[in-house]
């Protein structure tokens, strides 16, 4: 569902596929190809979120604000299943894995991968290609060019997934 707050609303680039239960709320661009799974909540009520081509954000993630802290999320990203971004930036071609939370001000580089269950305290930044594990999280080794290259095969996955479940699975944007 697609919600406008104040004078912002949401903006959904082609072939977007939005999953039921899913709520989009103000100053929200999902670009092309993007998916948002079901049951996600994205809020830019106080600054604005962007959500890249082909990224996809899972099942009960959570995406949020802070005053003049957006959130950027650049293309063919992965957002695992029950995550929390809070105002951060995810470079592309990452993956931020199921369950984490990553926080104000943060910086997640292109090409790395964030552990299940990690998390990524305000401000942090953390290179590019690396495995970011813990609580709070640090740099555990680089990863391997497979590896960097697997989070690309995981981001086309899901744009695969979203495709089908678009042609099969009604959307109809409301309340805009």
């Amino acid at each position: 569902m697609l919600y406008s707050y104040m004078d912002r609303r949401p903006r959904l680039g082609k072939d977007v596929f939005i999953a039921d239960g899913a709520k989009i709320i103000g100053d929200v661009h999902i670009d092309e190809g993007a998916s948002i799974w079901y049951n996600s909540v994205i809020r830019g009520d106080i600054a604005s979120i962007y959500i890249g081509k082909r990224t996809n954000i899972q099942d009960l993630s959570v995406i949020h604000v802070n005053t003049n802290v957006p959130v950027i999320i650049e293309n063919d990203v992965s957002i695992g299943h029950s995550v929390t971004l809070h105002g951060c930036t995810i470079k592309k071609g990452s993956m931020v894995g199921m369950g984490s939370t990553i926080l104000n001000g943060a910086i997640i580089e292109e090409g790395s991968m964030v552990a299940a269950g990690s998390l990524i305290t305000e401000n942090k930044q953390f290179p590019p290609h690396v495995l970011i594990m813990g609580s709070p999280a640090k740099v555990v080794r680089e990863l391997t060019p497979d590896e960097v290259n697997d989070l690309k095969t995981t981001a086309r996955h899901y744009t695969q997934r979203a495709e089908e479940h678009r042609k099969n699975i009604p959307f109809s944007p409301t309340n805009v």
